[in-house]
């Protein structure tokens, strides 16, 4: 007969801490957000003292809304993160596909220079990757902040990873019936890394949506700054601080990955689940 776990018994104490202490990480956790979510729907008199009863407002979002261009801001950063995704999955799937499927002169050398890439911090080439967009007279541009990402170390490991476990066989048979390369990596390899390519793509999205020290080197006009730039101006001390409607203006700029992973977290997890390196 199985019993209950006894918190006395060996071990019981052990889970009793570990459930303890992640029940508190997750209170740390979220208890900025919460304050963001009560001082963002409440007027500014509330926003540094807690009454069940204060009413609610959505005026604060309305201002935010109105004192800066969060509109074009919002279109910049969909351009972004789309144009980069759009090209990582691209250069990604090519790269490796052909470091899992093609013995060439050098093959393994380049495939430790992208592992290398994966230890350089991206902030140590900010300087360089300036110059670059400079010389090239993009600077200030949507293009600029997103060039330096376009090929990610990271996705062509993961794909690289994951196409080394597709059968010999499935890639065989598809060139026994005419299957070009292409045709071959499209529709014998493209749909078993599925999940593999929707971890990266919610990953690649949530960094490139937070990026924040790179788009705010490279640009200096409303007409590229992507929402965490934008942010940043606008609740710059120069224009004063009214923590309701900065509060309400960092919720509309968080709430779209906040709503989607919320939506999306079980494929989500499921998906890293699946992506786990073999």
């Amino acid at each position: 007969m199985i019993s209950a776990r006894n918190p006395m018994q060996p071990g019981g104490w052990g889970r009793a801490l570990e459930t303890t202490g992640a029940w508190l990480l997750a209170l740390l956790w979220i208890l900025p957000l919460a304050y963001a979510f009560w001082t963002a729907f409440h007027p500014p008199e509330f926003s540094t003292r807690f009454e069940l009863l204060a009413p609610l407002t959505l005026q604060n979002f309305a201002n935010a809304w109105a004192a800066a261009p969060f509109a074009r801001y919002f279109i910049n950063t969909m351009v972004l993160v789309a144009l980069i995704l759009a090209a990582q999955l691209v250069l990604c799937t090519l790269a490796a596909y052909a470091f899992a499927r093609y013995n060439f002169f050098g093959r393994d050398v380049l495939f430790m220079l992208v592992l290398v890439q994966l230890m350089v911090m991206p902030d140590v080439l900010i300087v360089e990757n300036y110059r670059s967009m400079a010389a090239l007279d993009l600077t200030d541009t949507i293009l600029a902040i997103g060039l330096p990402y376009m090929a990610s170390a990271f996705g062509i490991f993961l794909l690289r990873q994951t196409f080394k476990t597709v059968p010999r066989e499935l890639d065989d048979a598809a060139r026994v019936e005419g299957a070009s390369s292409l045709q071959v990596l499209w529709k014998v390899y493209v749909p078993l890394a599925r999940p593999v390519y929707v971890a990266f793509g919610l990953v690649s999205v949530s960094h490139h949506w937070n990026n924040f020290l790179w788009p705010l080197i490279v640009t200096n006009s409303v007409n590229s700054r992507p929402l965490t730039v934008g942010l940043q101006v606008f609740s710059s001390t120069d224009q004063g601080i009214d923590w309701s409607i900065i509060t309400a203006a960092t919720l509309m700029t968080s709430g779209p990955l906040l709503v989607a992973f919320l939506l999306f977290q079980r494929q989500f997890v499921q998906s890293f689940m699946r992506a786990g390196i073999r």
